[in-house]
């Protein structure tokens, strides 16, 4: 190898490092706008319209100021899951019998339905609201993703099986994320088209923004990633105050802490 050559390969790789280092030495400092105190069991976020949302008691209560709305069924167990996506069909999931309730936005039920008396047998852990009256639905029967209409009350499967186990799942109106066990990253879409979206570092929580950014927590530090930066090792650790936390969310710019006692409020603009 000569001189030349040798001398390029150095000052590439000292160059390259430099990069890598300084992309993992940013971090993003949010401004705190608001503290809230609450008397929660699980803080599960906010809509566009300045409601809070949250469980106590294995009650669901929606608030703001003076207002409380308030739904519970104790006959279905545990609330194990609820959908915000949309702040006028909420949707509740109740894992112990398999059922799911649609609530408006005064908490008033709209629909029940029990997947476990529907024609064609389906077992959810996972579920989420989708587009035109459909839910996104995981049948632990055959390991795939399914639509179901909740309106025509028909299941219809989109994705070939699965073959590792999920560890985190999230959903939006177009697409249901999920994270496997190995921690790669996968989105599936209205038609079925399975995309390899990368592998996430370890996390104990994490919440997906799209599909090329998310927000994770390890070793109670959070960070920023973006899989779309030309540097894929790139990381921003999000200086909060908080060390200890139950539940993090992310909207519109708007980081919320939950604290068990307190939410706190941050503006956050992620690179």
């Amino acid at each position: 190898m000569s001189q030349t050559v040798r001398r390029f390969l150095i000052i590439f790789f000292i160059a390259g490092y430099s990069t890598v280092f300084f992309a993992q030495g940013q971090k993003i400092k949010p401004d705190t706008i608001s503290h809230l105190k609450i008397d929660a069991d699980e803080f599960l976020g906010y809509d566009s319209f300045g409601y809070y949302y949250l469980i106590k008691d294995n009650v669901f209560r929606k608030i703001k100021g003076n207002e409380v709305f308030e739904y519970k069924n104790v006959s279905l167990g545990n609330l194990t899951k609820v959908d915000l996506q949309n702040p006028l069909k909420m949707v509740l999931f109740y894992e112990d019998f398999n059922s799911v309730i649609l609530l408006d936005n005064q908490l008033n039920k709209i629909t029940e339905i029990n997947f476990s008396q529907n024609n064609i047998p389906i077992v959810v852990p996972f579920i989420g609201m989708s587009t035109q009256n459909q839910l996104w639905v995981y049948n632990t029967l055959n390991q795939q993703i399914g639509l179901f209409d909740y309106l025509k009350n028909e299941y219809k499967i989109v994705s070939t099986p699965l073959t590792e186990t999920i560890q985190y799942y999230q959903t939006d109106f177009n697409a249901f994320y999920w994270i496997d066990k190995k921690n790669n990253w996968f989105s599936c879409d209205i038609f079925g088209k399975i995309t390899a979206l990368g592998k996430v570092p370890d996390f104990d929580k994490i919440e997906i923004i799209d599909q090329h950014q998310y927000i994770f927590r390890t070793n109670n530090l959070l960070y920023f990633k973006s899989s779309s930066d030309t540097n894929s090792s790139a990381i921003s650790e999000i200086e909060i105050s908080e060390k200890t936390f139950d539940k993090f969310c992310y909207k519109d710019q708007i980081l919320s802490i939950f604290t068990f006692k307190e939410i706190i409020n941050y503006k956050i603009v992620t690179p």
